[in-house]
């Protein structure tokens, strides 16, 4: 039997692996289309992928609108693909911002996930001023900033409301584009209410987060959530693999789930690149049961699938 660096230099042995790991998977963070921005694949192309693959469960996400109604019409249709198709509600300005009334309606409509703003937060829109990640086909009215905290740094009242929701569905919360200094009151907050699932997305990205910050919030019982476009080759790629190291140990593995992050113009596809992280992270040292874990239990944990059963397509 190849020991494991023998097994990380064959290459077909780790293209087996791969294969392996991709069997079952779960991604939670999926940027299909149609979209106002440039988008390599839609829905149905995304989930056909999925299921080609293996995987498990996609979650879709869009900036300017919830994916509740699509997937609860793509459902019946796309049976044959023995994928789960998830959606969510984005809290930006298209959602009506911190709006109660909107996660109430596409909770009851299914949302898995409720992101606080990404695109409208007041800290993405600081932090990214100079950059044009989020590029649309026809210009958009200029996102109102949002923030979570008053000028005190106190939770508004909204949120508070919305935090109910949330644990009321069981759904989980992501930390969005929100800056740590927000995230810290909000998760509190979330915690004394109920809310089980805390997730936050790329915590390093716009977010802000340094490695003391992930460690505390993983050990106040949240999960973080690496994305792939950020470390494999696409257009967004601005880590190194030490330092995706670094991130994911100051977590832990048993706190952190992998997500492509991708599906835009230019990019690899969803599926490749979560091929493309997965051959980074055992490239890296990790164990199998390691990588396990970071893209299957504890996404299927967080999002609720656990314990779900999965037979994948016929």
């Amino acid at each position: 039997m190849l020991d494991q660096k023998e097994q990380n230099t064959d290459g077909s042995n780790m293209t087996a692996r791969i294969d392996g790991h991709m069997k079952g998977a779960i991604d939670l963070h999926i940027h299909s289309g149609p979209s106002v921005m440039a988008r390599m694949v839609d829905h149905i192309e995304a989930m056909k992928e999925a299921s080609a693959a293996g995987q498990r469960a996609i979650l879709i996400k869009d900036h300017y609108y919830s994916g509740a109604p699509t997937v609860n019409l793509l459902r019946p249709h796309m049976e044959e693909y023995g994928v789960e198709i998830l959606g969510g509600i984005p809290l930006n300005n298209t959602s009506g911002g911190l709006n109660p009334f909107a996660v109430d309606t596409f909770l009851k409509m299914g949302a898995s996930l409720v992101w606080m703003p990404t695109s409208s937060a007041a800290n993405h829109i600081r932090s990214t001023h100079r950059k044009k990640r989020l590029v649309t086909a026809k210009p958009m009215r200029p996102a109102e900033g949002i923030s979570v905290v008053d000028n005190k740094g106190r939770l508004v009242d909204e949120v508070k409301e919305i935090l109910d929701l949330i644990a009321e569905f069981d759904a989980v919360l992501s930390s969005g584009h929100l800056h740590i200094s927000e995230i810290w009151p909000l998760f509190e907050e979330a915690k004394a209410r109920g809310v089980n699932r805390r997730l936050v997305n790329h915590p390093t990205y716009v977010v802000g987060c340094s490695m003391a910050d992930i460690s505390e919030l993983t050990e106040n019982g949240a999960v973080v959530e690496h994305s792939a476009a950020f470390y494999i080759d696409s257009k967004f790629k601005c880590y190194t693999p030490e330092e995706l190291r670094q991130h994911i140990d100051a977590g832990g593995v048993d706190n952190t789930v992998l997500g492509s992050d991708l599906g835009q113009t230019g990019n690899p596809s969803p599926v490749e690149g979560m091929r493309a992280f997965i051959e980074l992270i055992l490239s890296l040292g990790y164990s199998d049961e390691d990588v396990r874990k970071m893209t299957t239990t504890n996404c299927a944990r967080i999002i609720g699938l656990e314990g779900a059963n999965f037979e994948g397509a016929n």
